[in-house]
């Protein structure tokens, strides 16, 4: 590379996830060529994001104050919690238009493997909603695979002093797959097909 400043613009943009060398380099002359505004409100924009970001007291989304704009809409179904790995499901299923009640963010699922436990997830808090008898419905929208139906048996004994409805999406979503790669149909039918998970008594 003929200058140091673009081989680091560029090793930058392919450190991002989806980024290869050929599109980072092509990010890197775009900037360069629309003009210093362009570049400087890029970076502006992803400055003030990683600084003011925050998540949702309540369900754990990201946000722009205490609480997200979804636990905030008076439209939103409150008896109806949709229970997902991260934010990237959360913004899957809200991309299918299929849903209308309100999520929590787990922050992962299960992984004995990779030592996560339940306590470095997002449970007390889901425990703490289901205990305020506002919720009536818990639908479990896990990854289908091993560690997600883990996750879906440990929250569904947490859960069962609760008057709640244990569901889970239909399995459109293959097994091993992932939500985030879903289609929009596919994963907007498993929302809405959802099924009842048994609980073992």
């Amino acid at each position: 590379m003929s200058s140091r400043l673009i081989d680091s613009s560029v090793q930058a943009f392919a450190s991002l996830p989806g980024i290869g060398k050929k599109t980072a380099m092509r990010l890197t002359l775009h900037l360069l060529n629309a003009g210093p505004e362009t570049a400087e409100r890029f970076a502006e924009s992803v400055l003030q994001m990683r600084r003011n970001i925050r998540f949702c007291a309540e369900c754990h989304n990201v946000s722009d104050g205490e609480r997200c704009s979804i636990c905030e809409s008076p439209r939103r179904n409150r008896s109806l919690v949709c229970v997902v790995e991260n934010i990237r499901d959360l913004m899957a299923i809200e991309n299918t238009g299929q849903f209308n009640g309100l999520y929590h963010v787990l922050g992962g699922v299960i992984s004995p493997l990779d030592g996560i436990g339940p306590q470095q997830l997002h449970v007390d808090s889901l425990l703490r909603r289901a205990a305020t008898g506002e919720i009536k419905e818990v639908l479990m929208a896990l990854n289908p695979n091993i560690e997600g139906d883990t996750t879906v048996f440990f929250l569904g004994k947490q859960l069962r002093p609760f008057d709640v409805q244990i569901t889970g999406i239909a399995r459109g979503v293959s097994f091993g797959g992932e939500l985030e790669y879903a289609d929009e149909m596919t994963l907007g039918r498993s929302i809405v097909a959802r099924t009842p998970i048994p609980q073992e008594h």
